[in-house]
């Protein structure tokens, strides 16, 4: 028990003691009764005193005193108060089991683990990778500002944006550079932010391998595909009428692999790189190349619409922009029947950016294919794709030349209804027109 609680019960049961002994003294010396009964009540005050003493003490001790025997008000309470407390020790044992099982966890991942409070951005606690990836120390960096420790990340800006910080996939480790860390900040309450930090380094190694290897496999390839080509050429299928389909048949694989491996070295180029070369973009000449191109390839079977309504061109790579819409434009050609409608519209938006966007009457695309639907050599029907002479990864070199002009690529579709694939490009891709216009609509 506190020594001030102890002491003011004590100066309590002192004053009510000397206050019944008085009276007692005063009533024998009167000769009268009711002092025995002030001496009885005296007693039984000391003793429910006593009592209460003994359940403070229980409230108040660190140590576990045994439970009371016996009925009674008070020895029943004293029971209830000591089941209390098992129980809440019991309760604070698990939790505590708990919090320690869970710390050795974070404390085991081979990941930086890095609590961080939201409002000052200081370092609350880290786990021993933390140490080893980003140079945190204990304790000289327990509640430190984050940026500053890490200021070799220019990480602020990225806090800054808190919830909406997308994550840094390739950062080099302050510890050592060679080391690649992947930053992801998880807000998983309104006080208190996750900073992750992950070696990334094979991962980025063996990407790196699997590119070289794709694009070196590829560029090899062209030699004797091209050796091919000429001894299919030198060959006329009117001197060798049995041999016409099979060389028809041989012409048309060789076709279909050159256009192979150039998309492949196309998707190896553009993934080696973090930017292009950009330059005004043309949209009117850009539209009228992409409408010449829908009318070689439809060759009469479609319906094709322009809607040019933007009025402004883009900023970015015409080479590459030009690959991206033809893209667009071929697949809905090739994946809508003959009799169908392909619309490709080129707008301004609400924010000040431009869309365009690629609509066919198509066969469509199921809903659980769309989020793979721009991976590599992923196929929705492959008996479909395979007779249309696509390679697969038209859509994937789309994606490519979008992220690299910080757009964003948005694809609606439903089945037997036809597909929207929508190209969007913030205001800093805008520019005013230089060129002529085009006319609204056009069809072929």
């Amino acid at each position: 028990m506190p020594a001030s609680l102890r002491s003011a019960w004590s100066r309590t049961l002192i004053q009510l003691l000397a206050i019944l002994a008085a009276a007692a003294v005063v009533g024998l010396l009167l000769g009268q009764v009711w002092p025995i009964l002030a001496m009885a009540a005296l007693g039984v005050v000391a003793w429910h005193y006593g009592r209460l003493r003994r359940l403070l003490m229980r409230l108040t001790s660190r140590q576990r005193l045994p439970a009371a025997s016996g009925d009674g008000v008070w020895n029943t309470l004293d029971r209830l108060l000591l089941r209390g407390q098992e129980e809440m020790h019991a309760r604070r044992h698990r939790l505590l089991s708990m919090l320690r099982a869970y710390r050795a966890a974070a404390e085991a991942l081979p990941d930086a683990v890095v609590v961080v409070d939201r409002n000052t951005q200081r370092v609350l606690w880290f786990n021993p990778a933390a140490t080893t990836l980003l140079g945190l120390r204990h304790p000289g960096d327990r509640g430190a500002p984050v940026g500053e420790r890490l200021h070799s990340l220019s990480i602020a800006h990225w806090l800054a944006a808190g919830r909406n910080a997308e994550p840094m996939l390739d950062v080099a480790s302050p510890v050592d550079a060679g080391l690649r860390l992947s930053l992801r900040l998880i807000p998983y309450s309104d006080d208190y932010w996750l900073l992750l930090a992950r070696d990334v380094s094979k991962m980025l190694r063996l990407e790196q391998m699997r590119r070289d290897f794709v694009a070196n496999v590829s560029h090899e390839l062209r030699t004797p595909l091209t050796v091919v080509h000429g001894y299919l050429d030198m060959l006329d299928p009117e001197e060798l009428p049995e041999w016409r389909p099979i060389l028809a048949e041989m012409q048309k694989q060789s076709q279909r692999m050159t256009q192979l491996v150039e998309d492949l070295l196309t998707l190896s180029r553009l993934e080696s790189r973090d930017s292009l070369p950009e330059e005004q973009v043309g949209m009117s000449s850009v539209l009228s190349t992409l409408r010449r191109e829908a009318e070689a390839l439809s060759q009469g079977q479609h319906t094709l619409v322009i809607e040019d309504e933007a009025g402004c061109d883009l900023w970015g790579s015409t080479q590459e922009l030009h690959s991206a819409f033809s893209n667009l434009v071929s697949n809905a050609v090739r994946y809508t029947p003959a009799g169908g409608t392909l619309t490709v519209r080129f707008a301004r938006t609400s924010d000040g950016g431009a869309t365009l966007g690629v609509r066919d009457t198509g066969y469509g695309i199921p809903e659980s294919h769309l989020p793979r639907i721009t991976e590599r050599f992923y196929r929705v029907s492959t008996s479909r794709s395979r007779e249309s002479g696509g390679t697969g990864l038209g859509l994937s070199i789309v994606k490519h030349i979008v992220n690299l002009h910080q757009a964003r690529l948005d694809i609606e579709s439903e089945v037997g209804r036809g597909s929207l694939f929508s190209i969007h490009f913030g205001p800093g891709r805008v520019r005013p027109r230089q060129d002529a216009p085009l006319p609204m609509h056009g069809s072929a």
